[in-house]
C-alpha cells in the first residue's frame, strides 16, 4: 500500500488569499490528500478564535499550524512593506524547519507537494531545493496574472519604467481576445499609497520567480470566464470558481465572527429583493462616504443587508447619519457571504469588486453594482460590466464621491435591466458547468490531484 500523500499549503496573510487556499485544501483533502495549513503566528490567532467558537478546529480535515512573521504581536501589519520584508527575512528558515520535521514524523506519509500563494514566491524556491514538486497559486483574476507576466513587455513598449512608474497613459491590450484596460488602472498604480505601490510592483516581479520555480500553476478561475488566460499563460490550470458552500470549518478562513443571524432574516425577505452591501476584509470608506451609503440604501426602499466592519470608516468609529433608519434592513460586521449569495432572497450585491467576491456572486447568478477603489478591483469592473455584462458602475463625482442619490438610481436600473439579470443566470450556469462533473475546472483539479498522488 502506497504512502498517504501529505500537501503543505502556504497563503499569504491576508483574508481573501487564506480564504482562497482554505477552499482548494478542502477540495484536496476530499480526494483523501492530507493537508497541513501555514498560517503566520498572527493570523492563526484571528481564524483559531472563530472556529474555537464553533467547536471546529478539532475534527477538523485540515491541519493548522503556524510560523513567526518576525514581528511583534502589537505591531502594525497594515505597514505591508515592512511585514514583506519582515516575512522574507524570518519565514523562510521556520518553514523549511517545519519541512523538514514534516518529512521526519512519519513513515506512512509523503510530502509530495508545496502549494504557495504565487504572492509569495520563496516557498517554491524551498521547495525546488528540497527536493519537493510545488505548485505556485494565484487566487486573483488569470487577467492580473497576465499583467503580471509582461512586465518586461511594458518595459519595452515604455509604458512603465523599472520601478512600475507610469510613462504612458493609454490603452493596451495584451492579447486580441483579452479586454483592454487603462495602463492608469495597471494593480500596482491603483492606490495612493507609494509603498503600497512598491510592494505590489515587487510582489507581480517576483511572480515570474514563482512561475521558474513551479511544477504546476493553478489559478482561482474558470477557462470561460477568462478564455485569453491559456494564450497568454500557457501551462495555467483554471481550477475556480472555488466554490465551498458546504464546508463545515469555514471559520479556518475568517478573520471576524459570522453572524449567521443574517440567514434568518434573509428568510423573512420577498423573492429577489434583497440588496447585499459588502467591501471585503480591507476597504474602507470615510465618513461621508459612509453617509452617503446609508442614505442611499434608505432612499432605495428596498430591504438590504449591509456588512459593516469594525474598522471599516478608516479604523474610526462608525457613525450612522443623523435620521439613518434602518428598519427595513440588518447591519452585521461579518456574514457567511456564500450561503448569502445562494440565497433566493438576495437581488443584487454592491460591491468593491474583489475577486473571491466576484466569484462568489457569479456562481449563484447575480447581478453587480460595482464599486471599486485600488488594486485589481478596476480590472474586475470591466470584466463584470464591459465583457460579462452582469452589472453597473458608480462614478465618483470630481470631489471622489458617490452620491447617494447616485446609489438609488442606479440600484433601481439594475434591478429593472432585464438583460443584466438574464446574463448574470447565464454566467451561473456557464460557472456552476465548470467546476461540476466533466467540466474544465472540474478535469483540471482532478488532473492536479492525480499527479500529486503520484
Amino acid at each position: 500500500m502506497g504512502k498517504l500523500p501529505h500537501v503543505l499549503v502556504v497563503p499569504a496573510p491576508a483574508q481573501s488569499h487564506v480564504m482562497s487556499l482554505m477552499r482548494l485544501s478542502h477540495k484536496l483533502a476530499d480526494h483523501g490528500i492530507k493537508i497541513t495549513f501555514v498560517n503566520t503566528d498572527f493570523i492563526q490567532s484571528k481564524v483559531t478564535v472563530p472556529m474555537l467558537r464553533k467547536g471546529a478546529e478539532e475534527n477538523s480535515k485540515i491541519h493548522l499550524v503556524s510560523v513567526p512573521d518576525g514581528l511583534e504581536p502589537d505591531d502594525d501589519r497594515r505597514d505591508v512593506q515592512k511585514l514583506s520584508e519582515s516575512i522574507l527575512n524570518v519565514m523562510p528558515g521556520h518553514l523549511e524547519n517545519l519541512i523538514k520535521r514534516i518529512k521526519e514524523s512519519n513513515e506512512d506519509e509523503e510530502l509530495t507537494c508545496i502549494i504557495s500563494d504565487m504572492t509569495f514566491w520563496w516557498p517554491l524556491k524551498l521547495a525546488e531545493k528540497m527536493g519537493i514538486r510545488g505548485a505556485a497559486f494565484w487566487p486573483a483574476a488569470a487577467g492580473t496574472l497576465a499583467l503580471s507576466l509582461h512586465i518586461s513587455t511594458l518595459k519595452e513598449a515604455g509604458i512603465i519604467d523599472d520601478n512600475g512608474t507610469l510613462t504612458k497613459n493609454e490603452m493596451i491590450q495584451l492579447s486580441p481576445t483579452m479586454p483592454g484596460i487603462s495602463t492608469s488602472e495597471l494593480i500596482w498604480n491603483c492606490t495612493a499609497d507609494k509603498n503600497m505601490q512598491k510592494v505590489i510592483f515587487e510582489t507581480a516581479v517576483n511572480a515570474n520567480q514563482a512561475i521558474k520555480a513551479c511544477n504546476w500553476i493553478l489559478c482561482n478561475t474558470a477557462l470561460q470566464l477568462e478564455p485569453w488566460a491559456s494564450d497568454l499563460i500557457p501551462n495555467i490550470q483554471p481550477i475556480g470558481p472555488l466554490f465551498c458552500i458546504n464546508c463545515h470549518d469555514q471559520s479556518a478562513c475568517n478573520f471576524l465572527q459570522e453572524d449567521s443571524t443574517c440567514m434568518n432574516w434573509l428568510d423573512q425577505q420577498p423573492l429577489r429583493s434583497v440588496i447585499y452591501v459588502a467591501f471585503g476584509s480591507i476597504s474602507s470608506l470615510n465618513q461621508q462616504q459612509f453617509n452617503e451609503l446609508a442614505l442611499g440604501l434608505e432612499y432605495v426602499g428596498r430591504p438590504f443587508l449591509w456588512v459593516v466592519r469594525p474598522d471599516f470608516t478608516n479604523g474610526l468609529v462608525t457613525k450612522y447619519p443623523d435620521g439613518f433608519i434602518a428598519n427595513h434592513g440588518k447591519i452585521v460586521t461579518w456574514a457567511p457571504q456564500q450561503k448569502l449569495l445562494a440565497h433566493p432572497s438576495i437581488a443584487c450585491f454592491l460591491t468593491h469588486c474583489g475577486w473571491n467576491s466576484i466569484l462568489d456572486a457569479v456562481t449563484m447568478g447575480v447581478p453587480f453594482l460595482c464599486w471599486p477603489n485600488q488594486f485589481d478591483q478596476f480590472l474586475h469592473k470591466n470584466y463584470i460590466c464591459d465583457v460579462w455584462k452582469v452589472g453597473l458602475a458608480l462614478n465618483p463625482d470630481g470631489s471622489g464621491i458617490v452620491s447617494g442619490d447616485q446609489i438609488r438610481k442606479k440600484i433601481d436600473k439594475l434591478l429593472r435591466d432585464e438583460d443584466i439579470i438574464a446574463n448574470s443566470f447565464q454566467f451561473m450556469e456557464v460557472a456552476t458547468k465548470t467546476i461540476n462533473e466533466g467540466g474544465t475546472s472540474f478535469n483540471n483539479l482532478g488532473l492536479f490531484v492525480e499527479q500529486i498522488k503520484q
